[in-house]
């Protein structure tokens, strides 16, 4: 058996010439050593599937942002003596083993994980594999992750790749949403922490690169299949759904022709069910006559939420390599994902309700309070009287289509020179379908029956003690309980939001290998990208037909009541709201006012993108100095198009700007002979605003106290965010086995976007009403401007140990995870004070201890993020942000793998995510007893299996 921590020093004093050279021998020795070791590791009894490294299959080829002779991550893998044993490593421990190879050969900051085998990442979902490296975190949304925070930036401020092209979103901005992407077609996944000149596409606080299998690195045949079943143990909160669902996936890789042509096919189907236990309050009312001063809150809108997640995945790759110097790949993604949810519960106005005025002609509270308690400047419980209370029936769809596809050609000669083309187009066609429906006990305010209810609050939110049944289908009526219509008797809301992204990129590079002092090698290249995104809202009131105020729901609709005993609300009226749109129970009257139209949007960006890199190799001494040093020169092209607001009309208006970003970068890596690696990385970095910042939309008029024209909407002008950012990274690696390391980042931003009234010239805009002839075109507008940023720092700490190279009687055992450190000192607010922006969490922390040995594995897992500002779904979908407390996710797995006999090449496992039901919870303001989201997800477990040949 070779040491594999003396291996990494044996290899990590020879130069990094020489491993390059060595590479490709290696690896075919490797390999080969591999296939001609399977009778012998099964004549060994060894407790292990002989299979080729996954990160070697996804890890340089056919991607455009690796160099066709950058290192394979098998460069300081540790070769093995001639005639040694071969310990093959494979499962949870091994895609430890090349997260740690990936992070410890590249000469910029990563992080990364990888598949334990064919179709199997180490979490059910990419994105709670991501959010548990160092630095990284997610927020849940309907109980799932599905975004993901890096370094203390919102989501908005990374991007991320699929083979190295950027992605299309499924959101309305930028950022992607990782439940489009099914873990079981995805091999491995890099998160570049810093700046490289070659790297297209990159974000503000990082990028994310998915990876999918490249079968001839990949270099034999295998089939996998696997399966899983899904229970949520919240329950069926809701009549219709479930509380059970499965996914099945399928893989086939395979080579002919030689070994000149590979195909790789993946498939993944899921049908999962989430249930959600939903609080929500209103907010907090301190100006009422019973407390005044005293925070109350001002009403309550709960439900409990079903959704049924639907998912097809299917992704393919061609590779054909006619000859040693050539290779052309072909890549496609489709996915088909569909989010289907169903909402039921109860609003209440209480302190908000407003005011009437009594018999006396005195202003009064609508629904007075009586029988407070204060705590600590809280009314922690009391009640309200003559309550009108809303039975909410909502329904929520979402559904989209995501079609990525990317051809990518090598060419390497013999001579240093190699070339590449690449060419990729992605594109999503989403549709998000909000139905909101209303029940009461009669139509308006003060005519129907009024409710009683005594109520708590406290650190889970407001319990509630009722006297009306709000599951009598003769007292809940459809009507316009509040008269929230107006003179449209709004029985209900309808929002339909049609979202298209499109990206389009083309890329041409040379690189020549070089031996010149320092220079390893120079790459220069081009690329060429479009992209355009669109939103258009089209939104109704939903009214009863001829007028009626309201209407008793006909029985054929009416379902089994639902329980919102959690708040104390006991059973509701429950139906389809959508079977009454569909049945002709409502009508639907459009909503034309401006804040609808000026809500559309589209935004078309090209940029062309110029870069050249060099790349250092020296030695000093017995150490290596590795890196590179690069510029981009970014050239965009921005436009937005949409609708202006005057009064009166809308007119269609275009608007756009260009401009040139200079973008320096610059990573080192001190490599010395005891695996110590120092690493230090310089950039400027620019992140494109939020595409809905961008929007020309604008609603204005005329102000006739000032005699000027104001108004409100976006900005096409809108620059980046940019940045000088540092990196300092201090490695200790033990072979490929661990590592433990310190890094430290600086980001000093010199601009940011926040909204502000500015001075604003509407020349070419239409005259607003009531304006006279040669009103100055010069006024005021509130729009998002760029201006001044300010810093946001931090250390993250992380280590993988294997602790049988400590102790010999923990072999089997180890530990991977990190933690970090992140201060922020953003102004938002012009002339205010640094603030939390969203998605910022000081500290994350997240641990896996795991046992794997003997064909058993077992693990655990935390994830901490303290308190943070994140991104709520508001009324017609639109994005409300509020304060989330501190949350702490725990996980677990245990499974076992068959290496023998009949069932060789089979996988079983259980798991359990969200084992402590950990709540998601937001507050008012800073004060954390005024809650105003109370959100439980349950527990989930999965069973399944996987098994190949």
């Amino acid at each position: 058996m070779i040491d594999p921590i003396l291996t990494g020093n044996i290899v990590a004093v020879t130069s990094a010439r020489a491993r390059r050279a060595a590479a490709e021998t290696s690896f075919v020795a490797i390999a080969a050593s591999l296939m001609l070791a399977v009778p012998a590791a099964a004549q060994a009894g060894q407790a292990s599937t002989n299979l080729p490294d996954p990160n070697a299959s996804s890890a340089t080829a056919a991607n455009p942002n690796e160099a066709p002779s950058a290192d394979g991550l098998q460069a300081e893998g540790g070769a093995v003596a001639a005639g040694s044993p071969e310990i093959v490593v494979t499962g949870f421990r091994a895609a430890l083993e090349n997260a740690v190879a990936a992070k410890r050969t590249r000469d910029v900051v990563v992080e990364s994980i990888s598949a334990e085998d064919i179709g199997k990442l180490p979490d059910a979902s990419i994105a709670e594999s991501i959010a548990r490296l160092p630095g990284l975190t997610s927020q849940r949304v309907s109980g799932r992750s599905n975004q993901i925070s890096i370094r203390g930036f919102a989501p908005d401020f990374s991007t991320t790749l699929l083979n190295g092209r950027e992605q299309t979103s499924t959101g309305d901005n930028r950022a992607v949403e990782y439940d489009q992407y099914p873990s079981e077609v995805v091999n491995q996944v890099l998160v570049y922490k810093t700046a490289d000149a070659s790297l297209i596409g990159q974000g503000l606080s990082g990028t994310v690169d998915l990876r999918t299998i490249r079968p001839l690195e990949y270099g034999r045949q295998v089939v996998s299949i696997g399966a899983r079943g899904t229970y949520a143990d919240a329950g069926k909160l809701n009549a219709g759904s479930q509380d059970l669902g499965y996914r099945v996936s399928a893989t086939y890789v395979d080579q002919f022709a030689d070994d000149t042509i590979g195909v790789a096919l993946s498939a993944s189907y899921l049908d999962e069910p989430y249930q959600i236990q939903e609080y929500n309050a209103w907010g907090f009312d301190t100006a009422n006559p019973a407390a005044p001063g005293v925070a109350v809150i001002g009403g309550s809108k709960s439900y409990v939420t079903s959704t049924t997640l639907t998912r097809l995945g299917l992704q393919g790759t061609v590779e054909w390599r006619p000859t040693d110097s050539i290779t052309t790949t072909f890549d496609a993604f489709y996915s088909d994902f569909n989010d289907d949810q169903i909402k039921r519960g109860i609003e209440l106005p209480l302190s908000y309700a407003g005011t009437i005025t009594d018999a006396n002609g005195n202003t009064v509270p609508k629904s007075p309070l009586t029988d407070a308690v204060i705590t600590d400047g809280l009314v922690t419980s009391g009640t309200f009287n003559n309550v009108e209370g809303l039975v909410r029936n909502d329904g929520f769809e979402r559904s989209a289509k995501l079609y990525s596809f990317g051809w990518n050609g090598r060419w390497e000669g013999d001579n240093g020179w190699s070339a590449q083309l690449d060419a990729s187009y992605s594109r999503t066609d989403r549709n998000e379908i909000v139905l909101e429906t209303y029940g009461g006990t009669g139509f308006g305010p003060n005519t129907g029956a009024t409710d009683t209810i005594g109520f708590v609050s406290g650190d889970e939110g407001t319990t509630f003690s009722p006297t009306l049944d709000y599951s009598d289908p003769n007292l809940i009526l459809l009507t316009d309980p509040l008269g929230w219509g107006g003179a449209n008797r709004q029985a209900g809301y309808y929002n339909d939001r049609d979202i298209k992204d499109e990206i389009k990129q083309f890329r041409a590079e040379l690189e020549k290998e070089l031996d010149v002092g320092f220079l390893a090698s120079m790459r220069a290249g081009v690329n060429y990208t479009v992209r355009t995104k669109d939103l258009v809202p089209t939104q109704f009131f939903l009214v009863l037909p001829n007028d009626a105020l309201s209407q008793v729901i006909p029985a054929e609709y009416v379902l089994e009541s639902t329980d919102v005993s959690y708040l104390g609300l006991g059973p509701i009226l429950s139906y389809d709201p959508r079977a009454l749109l569909d049945g002709g129970v409502y009508d639907r009257v459009p909503n034309l006012t401006n804040d609808v139209i000026s809500s559309a949007f589209r935004v078309n960006e090209d940029v062309i993108t110029a870069y050249a890199q060099g790349t250092i190799d020296q030695e000093i001494g017995e150490a290596d100095l590795t890196g590179n040093f690069g510029l981009q020169a970014v050239f965009t092209e921005q436009s937005s198009s949409g609708q202006v607001f005057n009064g009166a009309g809308f007119s269609e208006l275009e608007r756009g700007d260009d401009y040139v970003d200079v973008l320096p970068s610059l990573n080192l890596s001190l490599r010395l002979p005891s695996d110590w690696v120092f690493r230090l990385g310089a950039a400027r970095q620019m992140q494109r605003p939020r595409m809905d910042d961008m929007r020309v939309a604008n609603g204005y008029g005329y102000n006739t106290q000032e005699e000027i024209i104001s108004g409100t909407g976006g900005n096409p002008y809108l620059r980046p965010i940019r940045s000088n950012s540092f990196d300092v990274t201090v490695e200790k690696y033990f072979g490929n086995s661990g590592y433990v390391a310190a890094q430290g980042f600086y980001k000093d931003l010199k601009s940011f976007v926040y909204n502000l009234e500015v001075p604003f010239d509407f020349a070419g805009f239409p005259l607003p009403t009531g304006a006279p002839e040669g009103t100055p075109t010069l006024g005021r507008n509130t729009q998002p401007i760029n201006g001044e940023g300010g810093s946001i720092y931090g250390v993250e700490l992380a280590s993988t140990m294997q602790l049988g190279d400590l102790v010999a009687a923990l072999d089997g055992f180890g530990v991977t995870g990190g933690g970090s450190y992140t201060k922020t000192e953003i102004v938002p607010t012009p002339g205010g004070e640094a603030e939390d922006i969203p998605g910022y969490s000081r500290w994350v922390l997240n641990g896996t201890a795991f046992f794997e040995k003997w064909g058993l594995n077992v693990r655990g897992s935390v994830r901490y993020r303290s308190t943070f500002v994140g991104e709520l779904s508001g009324f017609g979908a639109a994005r409300t942000r509020r304060r989330a407390l501190d949350e702490t996710i725990v996980d677990a797995q245990v499974g076992y793998d068959f290496s023998s006999g009949t069932l060789n090449g089979m996988s079983l496992f259980l798991q359990g995510q969200n084992l402590t039901d950990a709540p998601f919870v937001t507050i008012n303001g800073q004060e954390a007893s005024q809650v105003i989201d109370y959100q439980t997800y349950g527990r989930r477990f999965l069973a399944g299996f996987s098994y190949k040949f």
